[in-house]
């Protein structure tokens, strides 16, 4: 595969569903592959099948021919190939804003500065939360996400100790209750129990579309 192309699971545009854009019109570019199996995960087939080529320049097109202005390349995990970071900052030259998911096991000081990266933190529940390079807690930047998937109480008792140590808060922390596994209004009572000074992060799209592919 060329230094400039990438393996692409699906491109779409959706209302986007989680973080602090919640709600907007999003183009979605979801790369190929992933090398976690979380327990709760909705897009397997990111890894699963193959996924076509397209090249950054290609990619830039379809985004600019979508009449979106925010873009968010996710996977699967978007860092495993080479290229993202190529893409990334071509959309970013381009003038998108340019939205980063990605797993939380790959380094991300490589990520353009002006995308906003959103640090999905595996929990327990996952069954990858000891696959976390905690060490991008510290690289993030202003206006960086995190985001944490609960499935249960445990779960959320370990996220408020990891916020707890590394001093993160605020409206830029995302909880998220795993959707068909814990009740949103399970998680919210125990986030207002605690005046934990987070925001509660649901899966709209999930409740607009349902499990649809391609939304």
């Amino acid at each position: 595969m060329k230094s400039k192309e990438l393996q692409v699971s699906e491109t779409f545009i959706s209302i986007q569903g989680e973080s602090t854009f919640a709600g907007r019109p999003c183009f979605f570019i979801r790369l190929s592959g992933c090398n976690l199996r979380c327990n709760y995960c909705d897009t397997s087939y990111a890894y699963e099948e193959e996924g076509k080529s397209a090249t950054v320049e290609e990619l830039v097109k379809k985004a600019e021919d979508s009449g979106v202005r925010i873009v968010e390349v996710t996977g699967g995990e978007p860092l495993l190939q080479e290229a993202t970071t190529h893409l990334i900052t071509a959309l970013c030259d381009s003038g998108f804003t340019v939205l980063v998911e990605t797993n939380g096991t790959k380094n991300i000081d490589a990520i353009d500065p002006r995308a906003i990266t959103i640090l999905d933190i595996k929990t327990p529940g996952s069954g990858y939360s000891d696959r976390m390079d905690m060490a991008n807690l510290y690289r993030l930047r202003t206006r960086d996400e995190i985001k944490f998937v609960i499935t249960n109480k445990t779960d959320y008792e370990w996220t408020k100790e990891i916020l707890l140590r590394h001093g993160l808060r605020g409206g830029r922390v995302l909880l998220s209750p795993a959707k068909g596994v814990l009740a949103p209004e399970e998680l919210a009572e125990w986030i207002l129990q605690d005046r934990l000074n987070v925001r509660l992060n649901l899966q709209l799209h999930k409740y607009i579309y349902g499990d649809r592919r391609g939304v």
